[in-house]
């Protein structure tokens, strides 16, 4: 049940001093865990706590864990969006107990975690201060995109609330190496798309980083974060 899930987090401060701070909270990629992303929280803004959450499923190899995922990969990068959505009811849960401590919450995910925090978007529009996606995509729901392939009922997609998010157009940075070699070409396009539509998007390219973050990168994300009002509060 997403109430009683009870995730690993690495947090940049001590519970005693969180009360009134922004929350940033650090959604990995596949294979990762709390600790991977955890290091950038020195080059940004220190009015944030950070809060790196380990994904939920552990990948196994000769019964020793290698590290966390999200949801079920395929090969081929697909990924069920069912299962997606489940993965993110279980978090929003977690973030939604997490909120009246806080000024703010934004999210900063990477590859598979830029998926988790465009899906928290899609459930809750307006519940986002930031969005920042590092090397990542946007779940496919689309029945009439080409690209799509996992067949999605109606009942799951009213889930994703993307007219309301097309609507409160929130503040999301996409950044990227555009010769990424992990991430598809047509699922870059279709988050090139979906982000166009329905967000106020801060795009950036890297190149030479692959699947990875470029140092000027982290630089641009730190300035995107400072622009929020919050920031002169």
């Amino acid at each position: 049940m997403a109430e009683s899930w009870n995730p690993t987090v690495r947090w940049s401060r001590p519970e005693h001093e969180r009360e009134g701070t922004d929350l940033l909270v650090f959604l990995h990629g596949y294979g990762a865990n709390e600790h991977d992303l955890f290091p950038l929280s020195q080059y940004l803004p220190q009015r944030y706590t950070v809060a790196s959450v380990r994904a939920p499923m552990a990948m196994e190899f000769g019964g020793v864990v290698q590290g966390y995922t999200w949801f079920p990969l395929a090969q081929d990068m697909g990924s069920d969006p069912a299962l997606v959505h489940q993965a993110t009811v279980d978090l929003q849960s977690w973030v939604a107990a997490q909120r009246s401590q806080f000024r703010s919450v934004s999210l900063l995910g990477f590859s598979m975690g830029m998926v988790m925090a465009t899906s928290l978007l899609r459930m809750e529009p307006t519940a986002y201060d930031r969005i920042v996606g590092l090397s990542g995509f946007v779940i496919n729901i689309d029945p009439d995109s080409p690209a799509i392939r996992y067949p999605v009922d109606d009942a799951l997609r009213s889930l994703f609330h993307d007219d309301e998010v097309a609507v409160a157009r929130p503040k999301v940075f996409w950044g990227r190496d555009p010769q990424d070699p992990i991430i598809p070409v047509e699922q870059v396009d279709y988050a090139r798309s979906w982000l166009s539509d329905h967000v106020e998007l801060t795009a950036e390219q890297y190149s030479g980083v692959g699947h990875g973050i470029h140092p000027n990168e982290i630089q641009d994300v730190a300035r995107f974060l400072e622009q929020s009002p919050h920031a002169a509060e």
